[in-house]
């Protein structure tokens, strides 16, 4: 991150950080995947950057990595429920594919 930037939120599974005109919400599940493109969201309507996955059959998949909410469109308790809501989806997959881990 850089020196200008406020002291992020952090949840579980995300960061969310002031970068002067966006509030910008980054998946700590895609930290290191490279970033393949930047354009319109369309879950969100935000730019986004965006990198490749692939799944077990080598078929790649466009992914979110973070999203910038413009500070004229969203307040930061937007961004925290968009954020919470992400952190749920993760949590519920952490719990079936793991469910010993007591680490939540």
């Amino acid at each position: 991150m850089q020196a200008d930037r406020s002291p992020p939120i952090k949840g579980k599974f995300y960061f969310i950080y002031d970068d002067s005109l966006n509030l910008v919400l980054e998946d700590k599940t895609k930290r290191g995947l490279e970033v393949r493109e930047r354009n319109n969201d369309d879950k969100y309507n935000v730019d986004a950057d965006k990198g490749m996955i692939h799944d077990m059959d080598g078929i790649g998949h466009k992914v979110g990595i973070r999203w910038y909410f413009p500070k004229s469109r969203y307040q930061v308790e937007d961004v925290i429920k968009i954020a919470e809501e992400m952190d749920a989806r993760y949590k519920a997959i952490q719990e079936m594919t793991c469910p010993d881990d007591d680490n939540s």
